[in-house]
């Protein structure tokens, strides 16, 4: 653990042996997944106020992946090229999806002197790509956008041999320091959008987080989809990725009403609250900054979860048991 101004940072990596839990998740998936379209209209917004990823996490990435200098990897969902810029000043070789057409122009123009980056404007679902060619997949904040009826195939299909699928993002953390804070933000939300409080994503503790994923270590998608409460697990991914692997890095952040606002405003929430509703949480946040005297505390949780592309012989096995046929 170390301090850097006022942030704590810890980071607390666990590897377990390769249990399947199903996870049931929002009752509209599709519809969910169609809010990821304000990030392109806010595209501006979202590449300054968004925080950037710790380099411990794509470290990590990559040091479990075994990749460095010059080897290829595909991101998926790269925004304004973020996640994209961490991984060329490693030295890779980077293919970046990104459907956003806004996104992706902030990306070119920031990106063009970073490093061998091939920027392609398309979803994942709507793109070919390349067998076995990447020895590694990332993607940041963004995987929850795409149909994971094909996404956990396609990846694991796009991945070489023993190639690593990365997956990383923020999550909310249930902290003593900054509890009363988060539950007054809470508070807020649900008197004024109770039907987006409704649906708000879980805050758990460091230790708690950690037991779910390791119940959940079998399926990354089933991981994934609990971490976020995402409808994205999927009961196929179990027999094409093997040893997930999770890291953290728990950090205390602290932010002026009209910081915390402008971070909302990239939000996919904030697309579906009434211009109303808006000005009542940015009223309220600026009446809670005022009533504290200090900077609003929210605890974040930065994850990062790695898993193994499963080989063929393991994959013949789970068809040979029964479990593959199950999974259409």
């Amino acid at each position: 653990m170390w301090e850097r101004g006022k942030q704590t940072l810890m980071i607390v990596s666990r590897r377990w042996p390769a249990v399947s839990v199903y996870v049931s998740g929002m009752s509209d998936g599709t519809l969910a997944r169609s809010y990821g379209k304000v990030f392109n209209e806010v595209a501006v917004e979202y590449d300054r106020d968004r925080p950037a990823y710790p380099d411990a996490l794509i470290d990590q990435a990559c040091k479990v992946a075994g990749i460095s200098d010059g080897d290829r990897v595909l991101e998926i969902g790269c925004g304004t090229g973020q996640l994209t810029r961490s991984l060329l000043a490693r030295g890779l070789r980077v293919t970046a999806l990104e459907p956003g057409d806004q996104l992706i122009g902030i990306a070119e123009e920031s990106l063009k002197d970073a490093g061998d980056v091939e920027l392609v404007h398309a979803r994942l679902e709507d793109t070919q790509l390349p067998r076995e060619s990447y020895e590694a997949v990332f993607s940041a904040s963004a995987i929850h956008w795409v149909d994971p009826d094909l996404s956990w195939r396609k990846i694991a299909d796009a991945l070489a041999p023993n190639g690593t699928l990365a997956l990383v993002q923020y999550f909310g953390l249930k902290e003593r320091r900054s509890v009363d804070d988060q539950e007054a933000l809470l508070s807020a939300l649900r008197k004024h959008a109770p039907e987006i409080a409704a649906t708000w994503p879980t805050y758990r503790d460091l230790d708690h987080t950690i037991a779910g994923v390791q119940t959940r270590r079998r399926n990354v998608a089933d991981a994934w989809s609990w971490l976020g409460s995402y409808d994205i697990g999927r009961d196929y991914a179990a027999d094409l990725f093997e040893d997930l692997q999770l890291t953290t890095v728990p950090t205390l952040v602290e932010h002026t009403a009209a910081e915390l606002n402008a971070l909302l405003g990239t939000m996919s929430f904030w697309a579906a609250l009434s211009p109303d509703q808006r000005d009542a949480l940015i009223n309220e946040n600026h009446a809670l900054h005022e009533r504290l005297g200090r900077p609003i505390r929210a605890s974040t949780l930065a994850a990062l979860v790695t898993a193994r592309r499963s080989t063929p012989a393991r994959r013949r096995a789970s068809w040979k048991t029964g479990r593959g046929r199950a999974c259409r």
